[in-house]
């Protein structure tokens, strides 16, 4: 399995895990919002793995965009939902393809 792939499953999971109502935000604001910091860093690390695996980046892109603006209530229940969703997708897609 491509080190981006795994990367991708990951952060989706992670995102997933955010985007469970109360659960996530309770997550979030028992941080300080650090789990946002934590998470723009390695979305970073798996854009840099997706650029040098020619791996799918639209998710970790978004994934950087959402961390930017999850600090906003249902906007960031929103934004880590569908991001969960578009890594899920990414990571398939990434997995099936093969290494060069």
């Amino acid at each position: 399995m491509k080190v981006s792939a795994a990367l991708l499953w990951i952060t989706g999971l992670a995102e997933a895990f955010l985007a469970i109502p109360f659960i996530g935000g309770g997550f979030v604001l028992s941080t300080g919002y650090g789990v946002l910091g934590v998470m723009f860093v390695l979305h970073a690390v798996t854009l840099f793995f997706c650029f040098r695996e020619f791996s799918p980046k639209s998710g970790p892109i978004l994934g950087l965009i959402t961390s930017l603006l999850a600090w906003i209530p249902l906007v960031g229940w929103a934004l880590h939902l569908i991001t969960a969703i578009v890594l899920f997708v990414n990571a398939y897609v990434a997995g099936r393809t093969r290494a060069i």
